[in-house]
């Protein structure tokens, strides 16, 4: 059985600066990829200082042993945050070994594909929404969930087009196959004046993309709405009252998910399906959610709730309440690729999310596949365990705060 003799991490920070790419190696040549977002220097740490003690030497085909063990050690002083998205990116680059090593992709070993293709939608970030801009400058406060730079008038750039020409938008994405997007109109609001208050100015602003999309393609087009959790309970619910008009897909984390029972509160007076959330991490969180009736939608990122692993008991554990799973991803290739076996072996996935200006500007950076995406539904991944590399290229001494942990 191989066994790991090193773990390597870098940020690439002339990229994506709050990516952590991660690499573990065996004795016997395999090498998995994996990846995880935000604060990549502490998870590295996390890595390296504590982590790497259990896998060095380890053998690297037991994931649920290694999964248990260092959650278990987690879970004493807290374990959402940095150390569940250290997990998070472990978890992934072993599942990529197990697949290379049994020759297979991750999707087959999680019980073999339920579908030839899986839906997709289209989430609006630019180019620049969380990475480097194309004149190398950095965008305005990467590290803070919401507030990606909405970029400017040109191809690809979403962000900008979901706000000031969203039905030049959605008929683009209508052209591709794309039948559901997202958008967050309501968040300049927020950033303005808080969240515990909006003006009926503010939401007729940010109805007006709203009413455009449904102007110009009438209900060809799901609609999406993202909060990124900017609101308090009076404030989501004149938001909500508002949305009626233009039947949306779903409401994402309009309100905090801190406590369940307002989430309900909210879905219950609002009358509007609601996504919740890529904020919870682990089984105990979303059980609580599933329980308490707080979501139409279980909104799962593989590379923040604890990898392949976690996401799928998740994925199972929604299914019994009825309750369809998306997959999240506004981050990275990896974060991509492992939603997609995920959808592809669960037939309690609605949808994958994409950002197709990411994908298009500056995967091919990071990785040496990209994924396939056709008339809106992406293809199964191919090859062996993920089915796609992190480029050997980033993974140089002295660059991109290259670490190495070894026997």
């Amino acid at each position: 059985m191989p066994r790991i003799t090193a773990i390597e991490t870098v940020i690439p920070s002339g990229i994506m600066p709050n990516l952590l790419l991660v690499r573990i190696h065996t004795d016997d040549g395999f090498i998995g990829c994996g990846e995880t977002y935000y604060t990549p220097h502490a998870i590295a740490a996390l890595i390296h200082d504590w982590m790497a003690e259990r896998l060095l030497g380890a053998e690297a085909l037991a994931i649920e042993s290694h999964w248990r063990f260092i959650y278990e050690r987690c879970t004493p002083f807290g374990h959402p945050g940095a150390e569940m998205r250290a997990l998070s990116a472990l978890d992934l680059a072993l599942w990529d070994i197990l697949g290379q090593a049994c020759n297979q992709p991750v999707y087959r070993l999680l019980g073999g594909p339920v579908r030839d293709s899986i839906p997709v939608y289209n989430t609006s970030g630019g180019p620049s929404y969380g990475a480097l801009t194309d004149c190398g400058s950095a965008p305005r406060h990467p590290g803070w969930p919401g507030y990606g730079d909405i970029g400017s008038a040109g191809p690809l750039q979403d962000n900008w087009s979901s706000h000031f020409a969203a039905g030049d938008l959605a008929e683009e994405l209508l052209s591709e196959g794309i039948t559901a997007m997202k958008l967050w109109p309501f968040d300049r609001a927020a950033h303005r004046n808080g969240g515990l208050h909006i003006s009926w100015t503010d939401v007729e602003e940010a109805m007006k993309p709203l009413l455009e999309i449904r102007e110009r393609v009438g209900m060809k087009m799901d609609i999406a709405i993202e909060g990124h959790a900017f609101f308090q309970l009076p404030a989501a619910l004149r938001i909500a009252e508002a949305l009626r008009e233009i039947k949306p897909l779903w409401l994402e984390d309009v309100l905090r998910v801190d406590h369940v029972g307002t989430l309900a509160d909210f879905r219950h007076r609002s009358g509007l399906p609601i996504a919740a959330s890529e904020m919870l991490l682990g089984r105990k969180e979303y059980l609580a959610a599933l329980q308490a009736g707080a979501c139409d939608y279980c909104m799962v990122d593989p590379t923040w709730n604890g990898g392949i692993s976690e996401t799928r008991r998740v994925i199972d554990l929604a299914q019994t309440f009825n309750v369809p799973s998306t997959i999240h991803d506004c981050t990275g290739p990896l974060t991509l690729f492992s939603g997609l076996h995920l959808a592809a072996s669960s037939a309690n996935v609605v949808f994958q999310e994409s950002v197709r200006a990411h994908i298009r500007s500056f995967y091919d950076k990071l990785v040496d596949t990209l994924p396939v995406i056709v008339n809106g539904r992406a293809h199964l991944p191919t090859g062996t365990g993920l089915g796609t590399k992190l480029k050997d290229e980033l993974f140089q001494e002295g660059k991109n705060g290259w670490r190495k942990s070894t026997l």
